[in-house]
């Protein structure tokens, strides 16, 4: 029988893939999941509007990183820490203090995205990397300064 992946299937096939499986397995296991469909008129227009709506979401969820990415290039984020001698940090600063001084600046973005390849240990200013959507980045002004 042949079917429309509606999810993605391990092993199977992904999200809008023409499958080919055997009967049993469509019928007692796919179908009643609603992980798939059977090709037909109705089920192939239901795909492409399917596809229709995440491509659509994309674009969308594209344009507002793109905004976001736009403010957040223009601000600097200052961070005060304890400083020892040689301005060496006492601990570093780490994606997790970049994301609170982000969130008291009014920005809203996941820690998990902020992208420092190592913690901050001395005094001055760095650019990191936030990753806001897979196709929209911007580096953000970190100034370290002593408390």
């Amino acid at each position: 029988m042949e079917l429309i992946l509606i999810e993605d299937v391990e092993k199977l096939g992904k999200a809008g893939d023409r499958v080919k499986v055997r009967d049993g397995y469509s019928r007692n296991f796919l179908i009643p999941r609603r992980l798939a469909i059977p090709v037909t008129e109705g089920g192939l227009r239901f795909l492409e509007a399917k596809k229709k709506r995440a491509e659509e979401k994309r674009i969308q969820e594209k344009s507002q990183a793109s905004q976001l990415a736009e403010k957040i290039g223009q601000i600097t984020c200052v961070i005060k820490a304890r400083v020892g001698a040689e301005g060496k940090l006492f601990g570093s600063i780490t994606r997790q203090d970049i994301h609170a001084a982000l969130q008291k600046e009014g920005f809203e973005v996941d820690k998990r995205r902020i992208d420092l390849a190592e913690p901050i240990h001395q005094v001055g200013q760095y650019q990191v990397k936030i990753r806001l959507h897979s196709e929209v980045e911007v580096q953000l002004k970190v100034v370290v300064t002593q408390a």
